[in-house]
């Protein structure tokens, strides 16, 4: 272990989760004539109340947040906490972009600050409002995440291009069936059903995704209900210290964070996979920062009771499962064949339904995903629940795996 990791494991054994909040994500906010700063009321005042904490013992607040110029024209959105909510009046924020990993990264900015007891508490949310936009021009707006005026140029949907480009990677060099793309699709559907704030649990989706007609082709081997949808939504956490708890000593935390990986490479797709070729693995920094999460967590795959991972498209999961290190290179095929990845499985994937199923508001996923993993382990998760889920990872990427964040959180005593 590097002395990297031995700082970063001093540094997240102290850092933990009170509560959190998630909107529903099928709803349409600009319909409903709320903006973001209506959506940012509703995150700060749920995400305060499920942790049991008032705004005024807040220490700081991070904003994850993508994309709020050219979606919503609002910037500045550091502020739109205390513009919505006078107990935050005062107190300092920051809102921080990183595509679609920015609520991860609002996360780690926040654990830096508790661990150097800068602050003992920490209001993080994430919100993005989306369906200002009709479809096309939103994937144009996406496509800011990309390197603009460098690569996609000429494509209108950007991000189902780019992943159709990853699993056409791993075909050429491992051979690809695209029936296992269709099925991490139908598991994160399925499992959406059983999510009350899921994009797509009133959806009526094919039985038969191969059916072209059904499930029409978007990009090579990429299918509609391949894609994560434009989505309205926003999600928090409070994270506090282990001082924080000691001066409470009748708080009941639902997760600790246990571990942390962070790794950034350049926007563009294509070096990446120059840089990769005879790696074994596509990305290997997506592995780097997966294996030094589980690391400064002090376990491996084996202590980890399941993944929230990026399934933006279902190649970002087919990636994810090989790299997370549940099969060898090129044989992610191998667990889903096998159901390992199904709620129930030997290792459940996005038991919450995910991207695919559960919505991607970029800049709130990250967040999102940390209050799933700390449900699971404070079996909290209702119809998603893994059982016996003591341990969980997320598995957060920001553009074509431009920026990768990874958690892993642990039950609290009971």
């Amino acid at each position: 272990m590097t002395s990297t990791h031995r700082e970063g494991k001093a540094m997240t054994s102290g850092v933990w989760v009170l509560g959190g909040y998630q909107s529903d994500f099928a709803r349409n906010l600009t319909r409903e004539g709320v903006g973001i700063d209506g959506l940012t009321t509703e995150v700060v005042e749920g995400t305060l109340a499920s942790a049991g904490i008032s705004g005024g013992e807040i220490g700081s607040v991070h904003v994850g947040n993508a994309f709020g110029q050219l979606f919503t024209g609002q910037g500045h959105l550091g502020a739109m906490p205390a513009t919505v909510d006078d107990s935050l009046w005062g107190t300092p924020s920051a809102r921080h972009e990183a595509a679609c990993a920015s609520g991860s990264i609002a996360i780690l900015a926040a654990m830096a600050e508790l661990a150097a007891g800068l602050y003992d508490s920490s209001l993080v949310i994430g919100v993005e409002v989306e369906k200002t936009q009709s479809s096309t021009d939103a994937a144009r707006t996406l496509g800011a995440a990309a390197w603009v005026g460098h690569e996609a140029e000429g494509v209108t949907h950007v991000w189902p291009h780019t992943f159709a480009r990853v699993a056409e990677e791993y075909a050429a060099r491992f051979g690809l069936d695209e029936a296992h793309l269709r099925a991490i699709s139908a598991v994160n559907l399925a499992a959406a059903k059983r999510n009350p704030k899921a994009q797509t649990r009133g959806w009526d989706v094919p039985a038969d995704l191969d059916d072209p007609a059904a499930n029409p082709v978007i990009d090579g081997p990429v299918r509609r209900f391949d894609c994560s949808q434009v989505t309205d939504g926003g999600a928090g956490v409070v994270l506090v210290s282990d001082r924080w708890l000691r001066n409470h000593p009748d708080a009941r935390p639902i997760a600790r964070i246990d571990g942390w990986g962070h790794t950034t490479v350049g926007l563009p797709l294509a070096p990446k996979l120059a840089r990769s070729a005879g790696n074994p693995y596509v990305m290997p920094h997506v592995r780097t920062a997966a294996l030094a999460a589980m690391e400064r967590a002090g376990t491996d795959l084996d202590g980890v009771d399941g993944f929230e991972v990026h399934d933006c498209f279902a190649p970002s999961e087919y990636l994810a499962i090989d790299h997370l290190g549940l099969t060898g290179p090129g044989e992610s095929w191998k667990a889903i064949e096998n159901g390992d990845i199904e709620l129930g499985g030997s290792f459940p994937i996005n038991p919450s339904g995910g991207l695919i199923g559960g919505g991607h508001p970029v800049g709130a996923t990250g967040v999102r995903m940390l209050l799933d993993a700390a449900l699971q382990v404070s079996d909290k998760a209702g119809e998603s629940q893994v059982e016996g889920a003591t341990r969980f990872g997320t598995l957060n990427i920001g553009g074509s795996t431009a920026t990768v964040v990874s958690l892993v959180v642990g039950a609290t005593p009971r």
